[in-house]
């Protein structure tokens, strides 16, 4: 190592240099001397970022908007060498405050509104338009409050949506957008048309031609560049707001000099002025009287004399101003509203003289009404004009600060059109003849726009501009719906729209391009603009209305990331407004709204189901932690009533019984839970990767059972404390668990290793100490995986009652396909003294209270004399122990004493046979099934004695005490010196031992009873037990507790002999089933 420089270990063990002035250069400055005055923490450094980079990483961000900039300079750029993205400069005033007025003010503004105020009058109209601001509005609040709340990535309301209320609502709200966006264009496009057409004749198969062709165009002018688009906006803004400009000029205009625009009455009915030119039924030329084109409509000849129609004949002709004043008065007669039925006429309140025939009145040229009208679908009409408000933050990736400029230009946008529109309703009101507000297309004033006729210095001003606008919102609808498409399918949350996040090499959505022409052309067969307006409102109202549902959440929540600097927002508001939205959805159109809440419920359940998984962090999973948290806490307060038990599982599982995962979902019928087990054996911090991978192993095994519930993997330092740690720590609060599910150990006689037999003991006990129910499952590899049973019956053996489990378990298991058709039987065990027809009565009686169906039989077992092969197995057991308990013979010697052992006690019981030793104890038919059973029960022993054999044989390799300076020879001699008088002493001692008599009653009752399970259940799909109980010795010599733990797994396995499918049961000490409602 050269002087001046040292070896400084860091994180990753690599020697770096301490110096920065020795056989340094510039590159080596910037890679691994950043921050040598930190040194305490170069470890953590190795991962995580020094604060002063992370700073400057964050300083030097850039957001472009969400593709048109980017597509832009990828056309320009083509082949070249890209240019330097420039940051984003845009202030309020030109990047939201003008966006939003140019997609506020629009189509319905120009070809609707005055329809609106004469059909629904001024206070009406002032309702409807207060009401859909007011919505955008407290929308536009809320909005303000998420765009302000961190740094918006280019996407606008879809990405607001979807990172507040998680992927589910996200991508449901987004393709209600998209789908109301794509509407929109259509409605843009119909408006566009509408004002081409100067006749309404035809008009919808007019509308439909020529509306396919303008789709048609502005798709190409789409896909050939967005660029165009972008620089034709100026254009269209300036169309709107010189609009505007004319239609305020106009009514300042007829306070001194209202223009002139006649509109015909005959009577008081509005004539169409399309075939005639004066406004008259007959004029005088050179002092002759003679017909106009107006007579020859209403009679069959321009003769004085002939055929007129009758109404015609009995009224006269007057002519009215269209556009009376501002000063005139005519807003009295406006205030009020005038709805009628599709084809009524339009008629002045004048009076006049009726016809008695009125059939052919349609046919003639009167101005009539084209819909039936009332004032929820004008809601509907009007709302889309006061949509758009999301223009602002679909550019905050354009903006200088999106944080500030969004809140203030998006809500003064919103102030700015509310006043317009709502001066707007009392202007038209009060300036317009009301005939002439209700002719929807203008027919009275031979086909002008009613709002051009206001309108100065000419009607053509509000022609073109509305035209422009409506051009140029069509394009920008164009424009948006893929993008927004492509950027839902980029994330990946939907599926099947995946195909749409590809396009052309510049990443220009042709796809999303085609399938939103496609939506758009069906909103154009529909060929009526007052029939789209209330679809694409339903859509635009559902995406505000759960803006507002993600401002109002996360306000509730209160969540440590919810800190937006827009402070002029609450919780209230946002309920308010959303209240708003759904109210409007249904006052509107209340079939379109269960429609559009249909479709945005199928997308959420389908991206539940299909979609990808994402973790955004949302205001869903925070409520649902809040309302988690709230659930423990109230569970906690008390414990559950007996109506209220539920299945809390906590299931041991291993990699040899997965039907474990299978059976837990069947019982789970009472909509429970599952917390499976795992436990490794070593140290956390050497096998934390292991359990990781357990865990993970285990969640994968859980999917494909269809298991729902949690998994839990415990390291410990041997299996026995793990297992016992899961027994006490698993779950939390009142979601603990209160069943424990394991797997009988099938192959516990040919285990080499006792501690396992002792390992499942002592967790019974664990389980009995700690109240909770156990479950054991005998042959669970051959239960049911997903296969539907058969016709059978699940036998139920009740024996003790341990608080119904027993009965609540089959029910619960009925409730699943696979035991569907399995029926229920209850047996149950009658003594000597027992009325078993009483018994059975009063067993049916409690079924019936407790609403289960099921067959009762009672069996009756009598006392009776206990076997010559009972007696030999408990003793042979008991002998064992005390053998175990004295002796230390070398293996062969242990198998030559236990041999001599068996043989006495086998010639000890003939002798005690013959003699009668028993008295009336043991028959002919026991004598037979002792010398039946008498290999049986050889072998049994021959596998323990050798089991015993290699643990002692253990043992006795390492003995208790040993000098040093002795050798193996030495100390081996000494040792079976010294211990075998008293080893001689004990074999001798076991010819004459005697079994305890509670353990020869304890097998005799397990080899009766199972002698009566077998004979009644053998054939049944499952057989329920109750499960023994376990030794209560819990102390003592460890060899005693090891033959106790044998005898108690020989009883249960005695007990459950020739039976395919059993459950054994132990209960809680607790009541889950109640016959009271």
């Amino acid at each position: 190592m050269e002087p001046g420089s040292s070896s400084c270990p860091r994180g990753d063990g690599n020697p770096r240099e301490s110096s920065p002035f020795i056989n340094n250069t510039d590159d080596d400055k910037g890679t691994l001397y950043d921050g040598k005055n930190m040194a305490l923490f170069e470890e953590e450094m190795d991962s995580n970022p020094m604060v002063s980079s992370l700073l400057s990483k964050l300083a030097n961000y850039t957001n472009l908007t969400q593709g048109v900039r980017e597509h832009e300079e990828a056309d320009e750029d083509e082949g070249a060498k890209k240019q330097t993205v420039k940051s984003p400069q845009m202030g309020t005033f030109i990047g939201v405050y003008l966006p939003c007025l140019q997609n506020i003010l629009g189509v319905i503004l120009f070809l609707r509104m005055t329809w609106i105020v004469g059909t629904a009058g001024i206070l009406e109209s002032f309702i409807i338009v207060s009401m859909c601001c007011s919505c955008t509005m407290l929308t536009a609040i809320s909005m303000s409050a998420i765009a302000t709340n961190g740094v918006v990535p280019a996407g606008g309301s879809y990405y607001m949506i979807s990172r507040s209320l998680g992927p589910e609502f996200g991508g449901a709200v987004g393709l209600c957008f998209y789908l109301g966006t794509t509407f929109a264009g259509a409605m843009y496009i119909l408006g566009t048309i509408e004002i081409l057409l100067v006749s309404a004749d035809a008009l919808l198969n007019n509308m439909r031609v020529y509306g396919t062709c303008c789709l048609t165009l502005m798709s190409l002018v789409v896909f050939v560049g967005v660029k165009y688009v972008n620089k034709l906006a100026l254009v269209f803004l300036a169309c709107v707001v010189l609009s505007i400009l004319a239609i305020y000029a106009g009514v300042i205009k007829t306070i001194f000099e209202p223009p002139v625009f006649p509109v015909c009455l005959l009577g008081n009915r509005t004539l169409q002025n399309h075939g005639f030119d004066k406004c008259m039924k007959t004029e005088i030329i050179d002092n002759v009287t003679v017909t106009t084109k107006l007579w020859s409509l209403f009679c069959k000849g321009p003769e004085l004399n002939a055929s007129c129609n009758e109404y015609f004949s009995l009224n006269n002709v007057t002519e009215i101003q269209g556009i009376p004043g501002l000063t005139s008065g005519v807003i009295s007669e406006n205030m009020w509203g005038s709805y009628g039925p599709a084809g009524m006429l339009v008629e002045k309140a004048v009076p006049s003289v009726r016809a008695s025939d009125a059939s052919q009145d349609k046919h003639l040229p009167y101005v009539l009404n084209d819909i039936t009208a009332f004032f929820t679908l004008l809601v509907g009409i009007y709302f889309p004009s006061v949509t758009g408000i999301m223009a602002g933050s679909n550019r905050s990736g354009d903006l200088r600060d999106a944080q500030r400029s969004i809140p203030i230009g998006t809500i003064l946008a919103i102030a700015t059109t509310t006043v317009i529109y709502l001066s707007c309703v009392v202007l038209f009101g009060a300036c317009i003849e009301g005939v002439l507000l209700r002719d929807k297309f203008g027919d009275s004033v031979k086909g002008n726009l009613v709002i051009g006729t206001l309108s100065w210095p000419s009607p053509w001003v509000i022609v073109i501009g509305s035209f422009f606008s409506c051009c140029g919102a069509g394009l920008q609808s164009l424009t948006g719906a893929p993008r927004l498409l492509q950027a839902i399918a980029r994330d990946g949350i939907v599926p099947f729209l995946e195909v749409f996040g590809h396009g052309k090499a510049n990443g220009e959505p042709t796809w999303a391009l085609l399938l939103t022409a496609v939506i758009c052309e069906s909103g154009i067969l529909i060929a009526s603009l007052d029939a789209v307006a209330p679809i694409l409102s339903m859509f635009f109202l559902m995406c505000y209305l759960f803006v507002n549902l993600a401002c109002a959440l996360q306000t509730l929540l209160r969540t440590p990331n919810w800190r937006p600097r827009f402070k002029y927002y609450h919780w209230a508001l946002s309920f308010l407004g959303m209240s708003l939205c759904l109210a409007l959805m249904f006052i509107s159109s209340w079939y379109y709204a269960l429609v559009a809440m249909l479709i945005a419920g199928c997308i959420y359940k389908y991206i539940e189901y299909r979609g990808a998984e994402k973790e955004w962090g949302d205001g869903i999973r925070g409520l649902s932690l809040n309302a988690a948290r709230y659930a423990l806490i109230r569970l906690e307060e008390a414990p559950p009533h007996t109506k209220n038990w539920r299945f809390l599982f906590q299931m041991n599982l291993s990699v040899k019984h997965p039907r474990l995962l299978s059976f837990t979902t069947q019982l789970k019928a009472g909509k429970g839970l599952t917390i499976v087990g795992s436990v490794l054996e070593g140290t956390f911090l050497s096998r934390d990767t292991d359990a990781k991978r357990a865990e993970q192993s285990i969640k994968s095994a859980m999917a494909a059972e269809k298991t729902k519930g949690f998994c839990h993997v415990v390291v410990s330092s041997n299996l026995r404390d793990g297992f016992s740690h899961l027994i006490q720590s698993a779950g939390l609060g009142g979601m603990k668990h209160n069943s424990v599910l394991m797997a009988w150990p099938t192959n516990w006689r040919q285990s080499n290793d006792p501690h396992s037999w002792r390992n499942f003991i002592e967790t019974v006990q664990e389980t009995t100490a700690a109240h909770q129910a156990l479950l054991v499952a005998k042959n669970v590899d051959s239960f049911p995986h997903q296969e539907r049973l058969a016709e059978g019956t699940i036998d139920v053996w009740w024996i003790v009652h341990d608080g119904g489990l027993l009965m609540l378990l089959p029910f619960l298991l009925q409730q699943h396909k696979v035991w569907r058709k399995c029926k229920m039987r209850i047996f149950t065990v009658a003594q000597l003294d027992d009325n078993s027809i009483q018994m059975k009565k009063d067993l049916q009686m409690f079924l019936y209270h407790l609403r289960l169906n099921a067959e009762v039989e009672v069996v009756e077992m009598h006392d009776s004399d206990i076997s010559a092969f009972t007696y030999e197995k408990t003793l042979v057991m008991e002998q064992r122990s005390q053998m175990l308990k004295q002796m230390q013979l070398s293996r062969t010697e242990r198998e030559r004493e236990i041999q001599s052992i068996t043989d006495e006690s086998r010639s000890s019981i003939r002798r005690k046979n013959q003699s009668g030793a028993h008295g009336s104890a043991v028959n002919n038919q026991n004598a037979r099934l002792d010398d039946d059973k008498q290999d049986e029960a050889q072998l049994i022993h021959d596998r323990n004695t050798a089991s015993h054999a290699a643990l002692n044989d253990k043992t006795d390799a390492t003995p208790e005490r040993v000098h040093m300076t002795w050798t193996k020879d030495k100390f081996c001699t000494e040792r079976n010196r010294n211990r075998e008088p008293s080893a001689n002493m004990a074999v001798r001692d076991l010819f004459s031992m005697k079994p305890n008599q509670s353990n020869v009653r304890c097998m005799h009752t397990a080899i009766k009873l199972n002698e009566v399970v077998v004979n009644k259940s053998q054939g049944a799909h499952l057989v329920l037990l109750n499960m023994p109980g376990p030794p209560k010795n819990r102390g003592g010599d460890e060899n005693c507790i090891l033959t106790l733990t044998e005898l108690t797994l020989m009883k249960t396995d005695v007990l459950m002999e020739g039976l395919n499918r059993v459950l054994l049961v132990r209960g809680g000490g607790r009541e889950v089933i109640t016959i009271y409602s």
